[in-house]
């Protein structure tokens, strides 16, 4: 037999007793980050220890839930002045959207709390 061959379908496994897959709320709860990063009007926020300087981070989530059920709360900051209820609507939409598409778990309740409006920065030199 090569590697190649393919076994007759009177041999396989019947769906039920193949296995199962489950994701861990880990992958979710990238998947709901990277999804409100994605939505304008969403700000990365300096990440500073003893006053120096280490990165930026978008959006924070945290998954709870059981089964297919779960349950995220999302800390973001927004660009000022943005328009706070559409932006968060629209974070809502598309966090709900992509991790029901993605993961295939459905979300029951997702919490969104706005913990920083950051002003656009304009160039001090034009």
């Amino acid at each position: 037999m090569t590697a190649l061959d393919v076994r007759p379908a009177a041999t396989l496994a019947e769906p039920e007793e193949r296995g199962t897959l489950s994701i861990d709320h880990s992958v979710v709860r990238k998947v709901a980050q990277r999804a409100a990063d994605q939505v304008a009007g969403t700000a990365r926020v300096e990440r500073k220890v003893a006053g120096l300087g280490l990165g930026s981070h978008g959006a924070g989530a945290k998954v709870a839930g059981r089964d297919n059920d779960v349950d995220l709360a999302l800390d973001l900051a927004l660009h000022y002045p943005a328009p706070v209820r559409t932006v968060v609507g629209e974070v809502r939409e598309r966090v709900t959207r992509e991790v029901e598409h993605i993961t295939s778990y459905r979300v029951r309740s997702l919490a969104v709390t706005v913990s920083a409006l950051l002003p656009e920065t304009q160039p001090r030199v034009r």
